[in-house]
């Protein structure tokens, strides 16, 4: 199953092509971040953004909290490890 899971973005590795680092509960991966960055403003605003991570793109942006209640119930429903595996490749 895919999931939107929430991770924050650390650090921007290509402003042109608007690809960020994120980290989802310890695992970074680099994503896509064009759906998140707001009209007029630089890429590098993204940095400590909350967002849904989906195939390699963050989809929407989250508050910290959002993305605290959304890991806690993905790890209730045993998710989480499934979805980090395949984010740090071993899936």
């Amino acid at each position: 199953m895919c999931l939107g899971i929430p991770g924050r973005i650390v650090r921007i590795t290509d402003a042109e092509r608007k690809l960020a680092l994120v980290d989802v509960s310890g695992v970074q991966r680099e994503v896509n971040v064009a759906c998140v960055v707001e009209d007029g403003r630089p890429v590098a605003d993204c940095v400590g953004y909350w967002v849904l991570v989906h195939v390699g793109f963050a989809m929407s942006r989250i508050d910290e909290e959002e993305a605290a209640a959304t890991l806690r119930v993905l790890n209730e429903l045993g998710e989480v490890q499934q979805e980090l595996a395949a984010m740090a490749g071993t899936a």
